[in-house]
C-alpha cells in the first residue's frame, strides 16, 4: 500500500493506494463513532459483501445511479436522511462510488452542520485517478455541470484497484479521458501513454498509472487549491468536452477525450501547440476513444453543442471562451477566443476529425 500525503491551506489527509488500503484503514476510521454511507444502486448491488463487512451497522443512503441524479433534490434527500438519523458534528461520512457519488456526498458533508469529515472510497477509474482527489464537491443545476458546489477536502481517500475489475469497457474509456489529461501535464505519464497505446484496456497498465496521476493532481492542488491559477490546467479538454457531454449524453470522460481532440487541433492551428507533440497527443486520444466501439458521434454538427460552451465556469462573462490547452510536452497555457471565432474554428477542426467509433 502506498500513501500520498496532501498538504493544503484548508487541510486534508492522506491518500492510500493499493488492494490492502481498505483493510488497513477502514477499521480505524469507522471504530467508536457515528458513520454515514452514501452510495448508489449499482455499487451497492455489486459490493454487498463490502458493505456488510465494513458498514453492517452504519446508516446509509443508496442513490439512483447516474449524472441525472446529481442535483439539488438528491442533495436534499441525503441531508434530510443525515438529519433524521441524528448525526452529530463529529460524525463521519463515507462516499462509496464513482464521481457522481463522490461529488454529491462531499457537498453534503460540507453543508451538514457547516462541515463534517468525510472519506472518499472511489470505485471507478475516473474517480480513482481524478475526482476523489482535490476537494471539489458539486451538483448540477439547469443543465450546467457542477455549477453549485464547495471546496471541502476529504480526510482520507482510499483507492483500491480491485474495484476496477467490475468496470465495463465504457467506464474504462471514461477514466482514460482524465488519464490522458494528466499525460498533457506530466512527461512521464505522456511517455507511458505514447509507448503503450495497445494497453489502454489493460487493468495492469491502468493500475500502474494510478499513482502517477494522483501524485500529479496532488502537486497541482497543493499549489492552487481554489483554482485561481495553476489548477486551471486540470480543465484541459473540459470546455468543449462539457459542451459535448451536455449535448450528447456521453460520459464525462468520453466527452473530455473529444473535447481534448478538438481543442488540441484548435491550439495547433492557432500556432500555440507544438505540431509534432500535438500529432502524438491526437493519436493517443484516438486510441483511447477506440477502447470500445459505439455509435458514431457526429461532432461536425457544431451548432448543436457549441453554445453550451458559454456556460463553462472558466468563462469571465466577456463573450470569450476560456480554454486550458496543451502547449508542448509537460506544458499548457490558457487560450481565450471570441465566441464567434471559437465557433468558426471549431467547425473547421471538427470536419477534420476522423470517424473513430466504427
Amino acid at each position: 500500500m502506498r500513501k500520498i500525503s496532501v498538504k493544503t491551506p484548508f487541510g486534508a489527509g492522506g491518500i492510500y493506494i493499493g488492494q490492502e488500503a481498505l483493510e488497513a484503514r477502514l477499521p480505524a476510521l469507522t471504530k467508536g463513532q457515528e458513520n454515514f454511507v452514501v452510495t448508489d444502486e449499482n455499487v451497492y448491488t455489486l459490493y454487498g459483501n463490502f458493505f456488510k463487512r465494513y458498514f453492517a451497522e452504519t446508516h446509509a443512503i443508496v442513490l439512483p445511479a447516474g449524472e441525472a441524479h446529481k442535483n439539488f433534490q438528491t442533495l436534499y434527500q441525503i441531508l434530510e436522511c443525515m438529519s433524521q438519523v441524528g448525526l452529530h458534528r463529529t460524525a463521519r461520512l463515507f462516499a462509496v462510488g464513482g464521481g457522481v457519488v463522490g461529488d454529491i456526498a462531499g457537498l453534503a458533508a460540507s453543508l451538514y452542520m457547516r462541515g463534517i469529515d468525510y472519506v472518499q472510497i472511489p470505485t471507478t477509474l475516473l474517480a480513482q485517478v481524478d475526482s476523489s482527489v482535490g476537494g471539489k464537491t458539486a451538483v448540477d443545476l439547469n443543465g450546467v455541470k457542477n455549477v453549485i458546489g464547495a471546496f471541502h477536502q476529504p480526510m482520507e481517500v482510499l483507492v483500491d484497484p480491485t474495484f476496477l475489475k467490475t468496470l465495463s469497457a465504457r467506464e474504462i474509456k471514461c477514466g482514460l479521458g482524465e488519464i490522458v489529461k494528466y499525460g498533457t501535464l506530466d512527461e512521464e505519464i505522456f511517455d507511458l501513454l505514447d509507448t503503450r497505446q495497445a494497453e489502454f484496456d489493460s487493468l495492469d497498465f491502468l493500475e500502474e498509472l494510478l499513482v502517477a496521476c494522483i501524485r500529479k493532481k496532488v502537486a497541482v492542488v497543493e499549489l492552487d487549491e481554489r483554482e485561481s491559477g495553476e489548477r486551471k490546467c486540470l480543465n484541459i479538454g473540459h470546455t468543449t468536452g462539457h459542451a459535448i457531454e451536455l449535448w450528447s449524453g456521453l460520459s464525462h470522460g468520453e466527452s473530455v477525450l473529444y473535447g481534448m481532440y478538438l481543442e488540441t487541433k484548435l491550439s495547433m492551428d492557432a500556432g500555440i501547440c507544438d505540431i509534432a507533440y500535438g500529432e502524438k497527443l491526437l493519436k493517443i486520444v484516438e486510441n483511447a476513444l477506440r477502447v470500445q466501439p459505439q455509435n458514431e458521434v457526429d461532432l461536425t454538427e457544431v451548432d448543436e453543442y457549441v453554445s453550451l460552451a458559454m456556460l463553462d465556469k472558466k468563462n469571465l462573462g466577456d463573450g470569450k471562451i476560456q480554454m486550458a490547452v496543451a502547449k508542448e510536452k509537460g506544458k499548457w497555457t490558457m487560450l481565450s477566443l471570441d465566441f464567434d471565432e471559437y465557433k468558426l474554428v471549431l467547425q473547421t477542426v471538427a470536419q477534420e476529425m476522423p470517424i473513430l467509433q466504427r
